[in-house]
């Protein structure tokens, strides 16, 4: 997925107390307290590099299925070459190919980027939409993708939800749903619709630091001192 940021601060020791009295027992309490928590530990930045909205529909395409490093290894080639949603939809497949390849699956990656940017020219003026109904009719665009943009490129409410935003959210006891959009819709309410972007971010660098699919790092997490699945 798009959007990493920083890497947390190194620990040592044992994590501090963190006194009685902290631990809510419904799942909008543990959502409020886990966003308080991981404020201080991740700066909700996007490491996808972009200008506009359209940089960052096209880098946020590419990300699936591999790193935002190496997408930002890419993206300065394709974005000269092809500066506008214009440009893109004139483009040769064969060219958008060679400068993606690199991303994987760069046939299916090409045609949804030239897919997205005709429709973007012929039903949208050439610029990006903000709205989420407009963003996932176009193709190569779901509603994960979709909340990326409006987040990153917008700064408009957004809650994407990936492999890392399901795992926590129900360790936390935040949903018992395994459906994307079901998750999004019950974590919504929980957080503050300007913030929903930012609790997104850091939960998927908190998946990606500390509690990982397979082994997670409960001794060294803000969040085990409330967490249902911590120790587990």
């Amino acid at each position: 997925m798009a959007a990493t940021g920083e890497k947390p601060r190194a620990r040592t020791g044992p994590l501090p107390f963190r006194g009685p009295g902290r631990r809510p027992r419904t799942p909008k309490g543990r959502a409020r307290l886990a966003h308080e928590r991981l404020k201080t530990e991740y700066d909700a930045k996007t490491a996808l590099d972009h200008r506009n909205p359209y940089e960052m529909l096209v880098a946020t395409i590419l990300s699936a299925q591999t790193t935002d490093a190496r997408v930002n290894m890419v993206t300065p080639a394709l974005f000269a070459s092809y500066p506008t949603a214009e440009d893109l939809a004139a483009a040769d497949p064969a060219d958008v190919e060679r400068i993606v390849q690199s991303t994987g699956f760069y046939k299916n990656k090409t045609r949804s980027l030239l897919g997205m940017a005709n429709a973007v020219v012929e039903r949208f003026g050439g610029e990006v939409p903000g709205r989420m109904a407009d963003l996932v009719s176009l193709p190569g665009v779901g509603r994960k993708t979709a909340n990326v943009v409006r987040t990153a490129a917008f700064g408009l409410p957004g809650l994407p939800v990936d492999t890392h935003v399901q795992r926590l959210s129900r360790r936390l006891g935040l949903t018992e749903q395994t459906d994307p959009v079901k998750i999004e819709h019950e974590l919504n309410p929980m957080i503050p619709a300007a913030e929903r972007g930012d609790f997104s971010l850091r939960l998927i660098l908190h998946g990606r630091a500390v509690c990982l699919a397979r082994k997670p790092r409960c001794a060294d997490c803000v969040l085990n001192d409330f967490c249902p699945s911590a120790q587990l």
